[in-house]
């Protein structure tokens, strides 16, 4: 199994399911820290708001076409982009259960959502290991479930940078219909 670079390279789940987000979309990158995936969406025509409460790290995109950037610390302050809906939320390698709601509501009826993070069981392995950032076994399925059509789910032990436990999931608006285009 490849090794990933988790800092530089976009995540493999993420450049698999970016097929489904069109060029021209409005994506949010939530805690994109560097922005490996605000690139990887700006390079294929997307317009990028990427958010991170690390300044420092989200000036490595200040030069980058398409991508602006906001920082903001989703778990104490406000929202800060209430009333704007984005075509599609990109998050990864962060859990703050109390935004989930959130992060739905601002999805496009057509919009689609690709989220990676860690699960319970990651703790074997290192950080995160505090309950409170690791995904219980199909809680992202259970989020989603009646608000959104799910394109791919998986969970269970990957190799990244170093052996973790994550779930990931794809998936789209009720507006696409069914059986979702799977590209555009």
């Amino acid at each position: 199994m490849p090794v990933i670079d988790n800092e530089l390279s976009p995540s493999p789940w993420v450049e698999r399911h970016a097929h489904l987000v069109p060029a021209g979309a409005q994506v949010l990158d939530v805690a994109a820290g560097r922005g490996r995936h605000s690139r990887l969406f700006a390079s294929r025509g997307a317009q990028v708001q990427a958010v991170d409460r690390d300044g420092s790290a989200l000036a490595a995109l200040g030069s980058v076409a398409g991508v602006r950037t906001v920082v903001a610390d989703l778990e104490a302050g406000p929202w800060p982009f209430a009333g704007r809906a984005f075509d599609a939320i990109v998050v990864t390698n962060y859990l703050h259960r109390p935004l989930i709601d959130t992060l739905l509501a601002a999805l496009a009826p057509d919009g689609t959502l690709i989220y990676e993070t860690f699960a319970v069981g990651n703790e074997r392995f290192g950080r995160p290991s505090n309950r409170d950032f690791l995904l219980d076994p199909g809680e992202l399925l259970e989020c989603v479930r009646g608000r959104l059509v799910v394109v791919a789910f998986e969970q269970g032990e990957v190799r990244l940078s170093r052996p973790a436990v994550v779930q990931r999931l794809a998936a789209v608006g009720m507006a696409r219909g069914w059986p979702p285009a799977l590209s555009r």
